[in-house]
């Protein structure tokens, strides 16, 4: 597996030309490459060739022609689903067994997994020419703002990256297969990684060590852990800039993490990617989040998969990664909540920007009522930590990492307070809150949930065919 400079270079240039021809320029790329996948697809995936069989000819093809595509689904068909046949889910687990492995490619690929947050990890796989879309198109969204921004706050300092370190995730193992395929690109971004995983105070420890820190990038849960380790004056950092991705960066988290850092003078960039896509949009300078509509589609539907109109929140959104023709994600569901604006962005960029409303994975349901795990207040001036972890529909549990065991019965007891409160607020009385001996844990993948709902793939979901699937079946 190797980078070539050249060819992230042309995906730059070819990302420049595109925005620069408008709307009409970027449907005509992203339909050219949509038809080109679907005929690679097509010849090379068994699993896909049998699914696109009664459609009509590949240069013919619209997105909304193909079916719906599920995480579960394509994993039990891993051998049938990649258009390369030297990589059978067996070899790739047994890669993935052995830490030491992170960031080591086999063969022309590298592997990485998800955290399972959602129901159940997934193997993902990409080749070179994924990395070197991932960095050529990147560049060709910067606009000067950002130039500036990465000039400046490299003279800052030290760029941290705090993520999940007990698995080949992403965070953590894209940035060593960078260092092992271009070692001076990886220099130049300053990479430097912290195990999310470890003790809050040995984590603490360790940023406060690095003699400058100029910008961090992490999970929101994590950025609100070092929020309050920097208001209780433990964490003495003043970087520049905080990157985040992965999870629901809230308003009210953005404001508190501007008051505790008045260090921030380029603010907290929040990215919305996943394993699946990692470069599969960009924020502008007027903090929009634009889609890379010229290889990655998007789209917001209802349950019923139906487009919504713009402006409307979906139910969940479908990615298409025109970029990954080993691993094909086609209409591929995320399971997300999003809502694309009605109005042009200020930026001035022609591809469209959309809000993030929520990742379902961290929803939690009742009965018939569905509750953000905002709607929690899981604070304690004793706490370090505290999770809210659903076992039944109707039974929670309350773990604590306590600051001072002295408090303890006194905290679970307020805190177990709150959350019923906010239960008998939402017309739920027969919802049960009990305290666990269980300490706080993260996912495989380093990010803290404050609110552990049931399994999403305990629920229905959608298979292949794009057909309802009911639990039993």
């Amino acid at each position: 597996m190797r980078f070539s400079l050249p060819r992230a270079l042309g995906y730059l240039v070819g990302g420049l030309w595109t925005a620069r021809g408008g709307r009409k320029r970027i449907e005509a790329r992203q339909l050219r490459n949509l038809r080109r996948l679907v005929e690679k697809v097509r010849r090379d995936s068994p699993l896909f060739r049998r699914l696109y069989a009664d459609l009509r000819p590949s240069s013919e093809i619209e997105i909304g022609d193909l079916p719906v595509t599920r995480k579960p689904d394509l994993m039990r068909e891993f051998d049938d689903w990649l258009t390369i046949r030297c990589l059978p889910l067996a070899r790739a687990r047994e890669h993935l067994r052995d830490i030491r492995n992170v960031g080591v490619p086999i063969d022309d690929v590298a592997v990485f997994q998800t955290s399972g947050t959602s129901g159940e990890p997934a193997v993902i796989v990409l080749s070179s020419s994924f990395v070197e879309y991932a960095y050529g198109i990147m560049m060709a969204r910067f606009e000067r703002y950002h130039w500036r921004l990465i000039r400046d706050v490299r003279k800052l300092g030290v760029r941290v990256t705090i993520t999940g370190g007990n698995g080949h995730f992403a965070g953590n193992g894209f940035n060593k297969l960078v260092q092992r395929l271009n070692p001076r690109l990886a220099r130049g971004l300053g990479l430097t990684f912290i195990e999310a995983e470890q003790p809050i105070d040995r984590l603490v420890d360790r940023l406060n060590a690095i003699a400058s820190v100029a910008w961090i990038v992490t999970y929101p849960s994590m950025l609100a852990i070092l929020v309050r380790e920097k208001e209780a004056g433990r964490l003495r950092i003043e970087p520049a800039l905080f990157s985040t991705g992965g999870e629901t960066l809230t308003d009210d988290l953005r404001e508190r993490v501007r008051r505790a850092f008045p260090s921030l003078k380029y603010g907290i960039a929040d990215t919305y990617g996943c394993t699946e896509c990692l470069v599969l949009s960009f924020e502008c300078s007027h903090g929009r989040k634009h889609v890379n509509e010229d290889w990655v589609i998007l789209e917001a539907v209802d349950e019923a998969m139906q487009p919504v109109p713009d402006g409307t929140l979906s139910a969940t959104v479908l990615l298409t990664v025109l970029a990954n023709e080993v691993q094909p994600f086609i209409r591929y569901d995320l399971g997300d909540c999003v809502r694309f604006y009605e109005d042009a962005c200020l930026c001035g960029s022609p591809f469209r920007s959309f809000q993030v409303e929520g990742r379902q994975a961290t929803l939690v349901r009742v009965g018939e009522v569905t509750l953000s795990p905002l709607v929690f207040d899981l604070e304690h001036d004793h706490a370090q930590r505290i999770q809210l972890v659903q076992t039944s529909e109707r039974d929670f549990e309350v773990r604590i990492q306590l600051a001072d065991v002295a408090a303890a019965e006194l905290v679970f007891q307020e805190v177990i307070e709150s959350v019923k409160r906010v239960f008998r607020d939402n017309g739920l009385e027969d919802v049960a809150v009990r305290e666990s001996e269980a300490l706080p844990e993260f996912t495989a993948g380093g990010k803290f949930h404050e609110v552990v709902p049931l399994r999403s793939a305990d629920a229905g979901g959608i298979t292949l065919s794009g057909r309802r699937q009911s639990a039993s079946e």
